[in-house]
């Protein structure tokens, strides 16, 4: 992403974005405009005034995962452009499967797998 500008982000949403997604941001001000744009399910959450929650509204879970995933990632001191989809979703599984025995939890998949292929 070249910057976090208004405009950048809204042809960012605008081209990977179906309009009628639930979209949970934080208040900052290149969100502004979203609904004017066609994306009506647009919710806020204000931590500027300490804000965390809004009713059933959050972000906690989006910018735990993102947390996890930037301590995950720096220790590859960078990944090539063309892998960085595959360390995500490594990632993601991770951070799905944090409290499992991920060595089990991968035997079982390989099991799985190797049984569907036989």
């Amino acid at each position: 992403m070249p910057d976090c500008s208004k405009p950048t982000l809204q042809g960012i949403i605008r081209r990977h974005v179906d309009a009628g997604t639930v979209i949970h941001s934080d208040d900052w001000r290149g969100y502004d405009g979203l609904v004017d744009i066609g994306f009506d399910k647009h919710f806020r959450v204000n931590h500027g005034e300490n804000e965390f929650t809004n009713g059933e509204h959050h972000i906690n879970g989006i910018e735990s995962f993102w947390s996890y995933a930037k301590r995950r990632l720096a220790k590859f001191n960078g990944v090539a452009k063309h892998t960085f989809y595959l360390h995500l979703k490594e990632t993601e599984f991770r951070f799905n499967h944090r409290r499992d025995n991920l060595y089990l939890r991968t035997a079982q998949i390989i099991k799985k797998y190797t049984a569907l292929t036989s």
